[in-house]
């Protein structure tokens, strides 16, 4: 099929339609309300479902009850939202349903801004909800890959009946850039065989996320996690650059990573021995892929849109092997490549590195500068 000129939001909304999306619930924020929007045309003209939901907290609910029912069905919120949606989610993830959600991020905490941002990383990638449950996690750069991946999430969610999370900042959900849908994918005519369809010709069929026996909640617990290994197992995604002879790497995800992979770029143009890897699948995270390459680098650097929450799963992967730096933009701010460059030739020209990861100071100089008005 032909590209077009396609925003993010929108191009994932139809994506979604075109996976075989039943039922849309949700309710609009900024930066996905067009996302919103455009399932309250399509979805009725369709035939399909489509309800905006009085709060997020009720739209995540409507989700679960029909999923229940083994339909295809989604929501989408930003930062704010979504952690409304958190108690929802965590039900969602014990009684073991496949549900997608695309989460556009925004500056925060609080209300925040509807700058992009991607301080959800530990919400999302972590659980934020109650309990041990363990959501796939996507990450897109482009709005081609948020379509790719919006598609992949239905998919995945029912291979594994498990929490599909989209994890896309606000940057993404607002571009526009040449894209190629896929085609229509017909509605399913079969529900899966844990379906509570409403059938009386057969054995009840319950669906519940209450254990009231430990003994019984730890079961699910540990059917979770053996579903998580096989997830890790077969489900883990990330592009590499420039990683053959690379001995510093950037880390980065989402916006962060394709900023980075121009800052790459140029420390290449000036000599630099420089990869990136940027994580597609945030959750499992590709901390075997990080970790065969800890003895050929000097240095990481990770690259991020908030306080350096994936920086955390970066030092878990390498162990110590080798020093994690991070550079962070935060409450919004998209950082520039130029950015990122003065960072990579830091660590690469001077041999100083951070022992704990963290360079604290550089936030400091930041917030003096800032509140001096220099910037």
């Amino acid at each position: 099929m032909p590209k077009e000129l396609l925003k993010g939001n929108i191009a994932m909304a139809e994506a979604a339609i075109r996976a075989g999306l039943e039922g849309y619930f949700g309710y609009p924020i900024t930066p996905q309300t067009e996302l919103l929007e455009w399932m309250s045309a399509r979805m009725p003209e369709l035939g399909r479902v489509f309800l905006q939901a009085e709060s997020e907290l009720a739209a995540i609910n409507m989700v679960y009850g029909a999923a229940c029912t083994g339909a295809r069905v989604m929501t989408s919120s930003s930062s704010p939202g979504v952690s409304l949606m958190m108690e929802g989610l965590s039900y969602i993830a014990g009684t073991e349903i496949p549900v997608v959600l695309i989460d556009v991020m925004r500056g925060g905490p609080g209300l925040g801004n509807i700058a992009p941002a991607q301080s959800d990383y530990n919400q999302i990638v972590h659980g934020g909800g109650h309990g041990d449950y363990f959501p796939i996690v996507l990450a897109p750069s482009s709005v081609q890959e948020a379509i790719d991946l919006t598609v992949l999430a239905f998919d995945l969610a029912e291979k594994y009946r498990t929490i599909v999370v989209v994890l896309a900042d606000g940057s993404i959900g607002q571009m526009m850039e040449p894209a190629e849908l896929p085609p229509m994918k017909p509605l399913k005519t079969t529900r899966p065989e844990w379906a509570t369809t409403g059938a009386t010709n057969r054995e009840k069929r319950v669906l519940s996320s209450i254990y009231l026996q430990p003994e019984q909640e730890e079961i699910t617990n540990l059917r979770l996690l053996k579903r998580l290994e096989e997830i890790e197992a077969n489900e883990i995604r990330y592009k590499s650059y420039y990683l053959e002879d690379a001995e510093f790497v950037v880390v980065g995800f989402g916006t962060a990573g394709r900023v980075a992979l121009s800052a790459v770029r140029m420390a290449r143009a000036e000599g630099l021995k420089v990869g990136l890897l940027r994580p597609i699948t945030l959750n499992p995270f590709p901390i075997a892929q990080l970790r065969q390459i800890t003895d050929q680098v000097k240095a990481f650097l990770v690259v991020e849109m908030n306080s350096g929450q994936m920086l955390l799963d970066v030092q878990r992967a390498t162990m110590g092997q080798a020093p994690v730096e991070f550079y962070g933009r935060l409450g919004g701010v998209v950082p520039f490549p130029d950015e990122i460059l003065a960072e990579i030739r830091r660590i690469a020209t001077t041999n100083e590195y951070a022992t704990n990861g963290f360079v604290r100071r550089n936030w400091l100089r930041r917030l003096e500068t800032l509140v001096d008005g220099g910037e």
